[in-house]
């Protein structure tokens, strides 16, 4: 059984790497279809678009991988019962349990391979993607919450920022501060701002104004301190979109957002998904184990392959659907980044049933 096991895993990784190279090389082309539209601009040459595309595989291949297993395992059953491998299988002594067990064994490496690109490669790799494109292009991201800028509450703080910088310097920046009583204080205006160490922001062409009982003051500097709980990190997710973001800093933003009574429904989404999407990889084995029982009469390979290209992409399409209705109506966010999981972890033990039927 050890033997056939190790057959079976041979098969299916093999599958699996084919999938995922032909679907990798497409969607490495779009990216770079679309970035010929705007190379050109500034230093953003042919160079600069091969490696920003080049960035962006990691996060494709975190994004595609419950495709790729699902259309690569269904690839490998549906080929090695076309050769009469599977009834050999089966004939063997090989329960369907067993042959789950099986699957779960040969997933458990993707899994872990699918989380740490996930959580470690695809997000760095996503933000110097987008970093190298605004370097290359001379230009600064440009906040479109409000036409003043996107506004953060941090405290009894509110700041507005105008724009930032690739390094996530800040640039034109106002801090409203208020005191318990929710009477403004301070307005200080900085040209731009610095991290310098946890916690701290050296502010640079800053120009303060004071509110009291004896009238209002202004006062001209050069460069300030500001403490706030703002972080690079933080400030990375107007870099970086949240499904691209590792689990860790949607945690801390979504926290933050929390500590300040604002609305996180859409991080704490992309944090359960990040934690709940790897383990898709399983549901996609078990949704891929009907296959095996494919018939010559039930249609070709390529219907099989296509049916599992659908499956996918209903999958992953569906998937992000749902994250956005649960974000735009306040669902609780560890339902709605599971529901699709679940849902499909259904469907493959409704059609293992049904089969098993037969």
């Amino acid at each position: 059984m050890k033997l056939l096991n190790r057959y079976l895993a041979r098969e299916i990784y093999a599958s699996v790497a084919l999938v995922f190279t032909a679907l990798l090389m497409l969607f490495a082309f779009l990216d770079f279809i679309h970035e010929l539209s705007v190379m050109g601009y500034g230093k953003y040459s042919l160079g600069y678009v091969l490696i920003f595309v080049a960035l962006t595989i990691p996060g494709h291949i975190y994004e595609l991988f419950p495709v790729a297993v699902l259309v690569g395992t269904i690839l490998a059953l549906v080929q090695m019962a076309a050769r009469s491998e599977m009834t050999i299988y089966r004939a063997s002594g090989a329960s369907t349990m067993q042959m789950l067990g099986a699957l779960g064994k040969i997933a458990l490496p993707m899994i872990v391979v699918s989380f740490l690109c996930g959580e470690f490669l695809a997000p760095p790799s996503e933000r110097m993607a987008q970093k190298l494109r605004l370097q290359a292009m001379n230009t600064q991201v440009s906040l479109q919450a409000f036409r003043s800028g996107v506004w953060v509450k941090d405290g009894h703080s509110f700041v507005n920022v105008k724009s930032v910088m690739p390094d996530t310097s800040l640039s034109d920046i106002d801090i409203y501060n208020f005191d318990e009583t929710f009477h403004l204080q301070t307005i200080v205006s900085a040209k731009r701002a610095s991290y310098v160490q946890p916690g701290k922001w050296l502010l640079g062409d800053v120009l303060q104004t004071r509110f009291d009982k004896s009238g209002v003051t202004t006062l001209a500097a050069p460069s300030q301190d500001w403490q706030s709980s703002l972080t690079p990190g933080i400030l990375s997710v107007m870099l970086v979109v949240p499904e691209q973001m590792s689990a860790y800093d949607l945690y801390k933003y979504a926290k933050h957002l929390k500590e300040n009574k604002q609305q996180s429904a859409r991080y704490e989404i992309a944090m359960w998904n990040k934690l709940i999407y790897p383990f898709a990889l399983l549901v996609m084995m078990v949704l891929a184990l009907p296959f095996a029982s494919y018939q010559r009469r039930a249609g070709g390979v390529s219907v099989m392959v296509f049916m599992g290209i659908v499956l996918g992409l209903v999958f992953h399409f569906t998937g992000r659907l749902l994250a956005s209705l649960g974000a735009l109506n306040d669902w609780q966010p560890m339902v709605s980044a599971t529901a699709m999981t679940g849902l499909f972890l259904v469907i493959g033990v409704v059609m293992i049933w049904w089969v098993e039927r037969r």
